[in-house]
């Protein structure tokens, strides 16, 4: 058995779910997300519990069990507190800064790099310009608006100037001379 897929979902009393055949619909205060989900998989409410069941012990089964069972609970976890993102900025002279909604990044460029970021999901710039934080309900929607803030201008290992997730450890090299500066 699944170890992961076999767990139950607890929701919270402030989230709402609906399934309909194989969508599933969650409501929080945070806002709404709807996924479909393979047609083989069972997934029912039971006591305030999400409870996803597999009809057989196929391979294709096996592997889908533990992914939809985790996606129906980022989706519960997203509605009722939201997934959030840090990334810091390194270098002499790098910036961000908001404009309206969208994030303008000055990364040692010889233009400003304008991200738009997609509905729901929201970038905030804060301690002045260096930590950027991208929030929202999706958690997918959310990683991958931080890698393409992070892709914009990666991490180099001589200097560590970059932009980098918060916590983030950069493997450093030495330069030509031998000495880390």
């Amino acid at each position: 058995m699944s170890r992961i897929g076999q767990m139950p979902i607890p929701v919270p009393s402030n989230v709402e779910v609906s399934i309909r055949g194989s969508e599933v619909t969650t409501k929080g205060p945070e806002g709404e997300l709807s996924r479909t989900f393979h047609r083989d998989m069972s997934i029912s409410l039971e006591d305030n519990q999400l409870v996803v069941t597999r009809p057989t012990d196929q391979r294709l089964h096996r592997s889908l069990h533990g992914l939809t069972r985790a996606l129906l609970a980022n989706m519960v976890q997203g509605v009722h507190e939201g997934f959030q993102k840090r990334l810091e900025i390194h270098g002499v002279g790098y910036r961000a800064q908001k404009e309206g909604d969208k994030l303008i990044l000055q990364v040692g460029y010889s233009h400003p790099v304008e991200i738009e970021p997609p509905p729901g999901v929201t970038i905030d710039v804060e301690k002045g310009y260096r930590t950027i934080v991208v929030k929202g309900t999706d958690k997918e929607m959310v990683g991958r608006v931080a890698a393409e803030i992070r892709a914009v201008r990666k991490p180099e290992p001589y200097k560590g100037k970059g932009i980098r997730y918060a916590g983030e450890h950069i493997r450093r090299k030495a330069g030509k001379a031998g000495k880390i500066g």
